[in-house]
């Protein structure tokens, strides 16, 4: 009796872990198909933003600090993220991304406002106004941009995605108050083929394993 019980676990262990190891396989599977489902969704390579008005008297529009972890991600993987920014009066503007702390220097004891958050179904823009009365410098002359961009018409500043606390500036070229634009944000991630075709890559693998356990279920003869 104790022979038969044996002969039977046997059996029925090749085929405990190929079911367990299709499981694996299927969510894989799925997981790719919907990173690649994904990543033909981008319009033109990008995720992007529906373009928004943005606007205020100061002499500056920035972002709160934006916390950029990648906590170990391959930066070249990170991808880039990307401001498309237009003047509503169709005049010339200033975008920059830098070191929050470093924006915060330059824009020390000048008004500008801060966006402090933002709603996209329906859009909300909420910005904070700090005072002051200083004129900074014209904006492309301090050397802090991690990438800037300046002129008329649609300006589109592309920055490869970092570790750090960063944050955006909009601002007219000669520092001057009151910023009105339209803006649009976006992001390439990059890392969406490599991890689909990746995973996809696993589930062929794991679908192998599994109908080799099957294989090898329907060999085992157990003596008593």
């Amino acid at each position: 009796m104790q022979s038969t019980r044996t002969r039977t676990r046997t059996r029925r262990l090749p085929a405990i872990l190929a079911v367990l190891t299709g499981v694996v396989a299927a969510l894989f599977l799925a997981a790719g198909t919907g990173a690649l489902y994904a990543e033909h969704q981008k319009d033109d390579g990008w995720f992007t933003t529906t373009d928004e008005r943005f606007s205020t008297d100061a002499r500056a529009l920035a972002t709160e600090s934006l916390d950029m972890d990648l906590d170990g991600f391959d930066a070249g993987l990170a991808g880039k993220a990307r401001l498309q920014v237009t003047s509503a009066a169709g005049g010339p503007v200033f975008v920059g991304i830098a070191p929050t702390q470093d924006v915060e220097r330059y824009l020390a004891g000048t008004e500008h406002a801060t966006l402090t958050h933002l709603d996209t179904s329906p859009f909300q823009a909420t910005t904070e106004t700090v005072p002051g009365d200083r004129a900074p410098a014209e904006p492309a002359a301090p050397d802090i941009w991690s990438a800037s961009t300046s002129g008329t018409g649609t300006q589109s500043l592309e920055w490869d995605i970092e570790d750090g606390e960063w944050s955006a500036v909009v601002m007219n070229p000669d520092a001057s108050r009151g910023v009105d634009v339209r803006a649009s944000a976006g992001t390439d991630a990059s890392f969406l083929q490599p991890l689909a075709l990746g995973l996809l890559g696993g589930a062929l693998v794991l679908t192998l394993v599994a109908v080799g356990l099957v294989a090898l279920g329907g060999r085992i003869r157990v003596r008593p």
